[in-house]
């Protein structure tokens, strides 16, 4: 037992984190004397970047880079501003890259478990290859995220420590770190997808599992490289997502069929999802993940109650039977600017629609609640605001997904 533990503690250090990172090239830059504490304040760069100032520089402190790069960051890679957390504020600290590939690559793969990832890809699966494993991809996806986000909260891991650690990233920094619902998404989106697509559409088996499985390595890699999850954090993260699957993707067949048959569908979707929503902003204090899962939930909701409306409309059918296996059609270039057209215009659509709604919804919600909305930022700290902006906005943007836009399509 001893041994396992020590184990567990090995896979949690961030040192080991650090380590990994400073074997990909990165290298970050600390205060001696100002206890490791990052940067708060910015100044131009001639080249347009931007270079974050630590407390060593402030306090008169020596800044240390951990790596072999120069103290002021004279190196080849040159200094790498962060994306701040627009909810939070969070600036982050200035950090070197010596491997820029390893960063491009790691910083697409991380996207891979980002938004604007899902707001293109389950769009033009639902869009331009098949409406029935785009909308039961989502609702492995949803259940994935949200059983993933409520743990987070439930075991309260914070991430892993900065120092050693560099933050490449910041925009989740607030939230907590066990389990890596990146590594879970990553995990569950690949891998049900080619299990959903097998034996549907006719390609190699191998080649199939053989991507799912570069997603799921690249996605994993890529919180550790950022510096946002332990090691024990992915491994946690990938089994979890692993058991769920093993008791999700049996009930499948049963779940979809309540959602496009039922006469209580809508009601039954809107209410579940709505209260897995209120009961996930009990689990903790304020954060972004609270806003994210509400998301998530949102779009879930969306997504079902279209496929209803689609059903009872008899719009977007299923392939029947004896239509299967689907072959893919061959490539050309009237093929690729089709799909193009249809996912540019589409998404359009989306974005469009969530600009409107967010425009209407939060002025609209921090007036019934008698909440200021002077200052989104902390309007949005508010469960009674963030809870039914999200749960409307996404809510709206995933009917249109699946409904809208694919009606919009079809008289064109």
């Amino acid at each position: 037992m001893e041994t396992i533990r020590e184990r567990f503690r090995y896979l949690q250090d961030p040192h080991l984190v650090a380590r990994f990172q400073h074997f990909c090239g990165v290298r970050g830059t600390f205060s001696r004397s100002g206890g490791g504490k990052t940067a708060d304040r910015t100044q131009p760069l001639n080249n347009g970047a931007c270079r974050h100032h630590s407390a060593g520089d402030r306090d008169g402190g020596t800044a240390a880079v951990i790596g072999n790069g120069a103290a002021g960051g004279e190196t080849a890679g040159g200094v790498k501003p962060l994306r701040k957390n627009s909810l939070t504020g969070d600036a982050g600290q200035e950090f070197l890259v010596e491997n820029r590939f390893l960063y491009y690559m790691f910083t697409f793969g991380t996207e891979l478990g980002n938004e604007s990832f899902y707001i293109t890809f389950f769009p033009f699966i639902m869009w331009n290859v098949d409406a029935f494993v785009g909308r039961r991809l989502i609702m492995v996806w949803v259940w994935v995220m949200y059983l993933g986000q409520c743990t987070k909260d439930v075991i309260g891991w914070s991430r892993p420590a900065s120092p050693p650690v560099v933050k490449v990233e910041m925009f989740y920094n607030s939230e907590y770190s066990m389990p890596s619902t990146h590594a879970m998404s990553g995990t569950a989106i690949p891998f049900s997808l080619f299990l959903m697509t097998y034996g549907r559409w006719e390609y190699p088996s191998a080649l199939g599992f053989c991507l799912a499985l570069c997603w799921c390595l690249l996605v994993c890699s890529s919180r550790i490289y950022l510096g946002m999850h332990s090691v024990l954090d992915v491994i946690a993260g990938v089994l979890y997502s692993v058991l769920i699957l093993l008791f999700f993707l049996p009930a499948l067949d049963l779940i979809d069929g309540f959602n496009l048959s039922c006469r209580f569908a809508p009601l039954v979707i809107i209410s579940l999802h709505l209260g897995l929503g209120l009961f996930s902003f009990t689990l903790d204090t304020w954060s972004t993940s609270r806003g994210d899962t509400a998301q998530i939930l949102g779009t879930g909701a969306g997504v079902a109650l279209a496929s209803h409306v689609n059903h009872c409309l008899g719009l977007l059918p299923d392939q029947t039977p004896d239509q299967l296996p689907l072959a893919f059609p061959a490539l050309s270039a009237g093929l690729v600017l089709a799909a193009v057209l249809r996912l540019v215009a589409g998404v359009l659509v989306l974005v469009a629609t969530r600009a409107l709604m967010k425009a209407v919804t939060i002025p609209l919600v921090c007036r019934v609640m008698g909440i200021p909305s002077g200052d989104v930022r902390k309007a949005r700290q508010h469960m009674e605001v963030e809870l039914p902006y999200r749960y409307i906005v996404y809510g709206t943007v995933g009917f249109n997904v699946l409904f809208l836009v694919p009606l919009l399509f079809s008289h064109l």
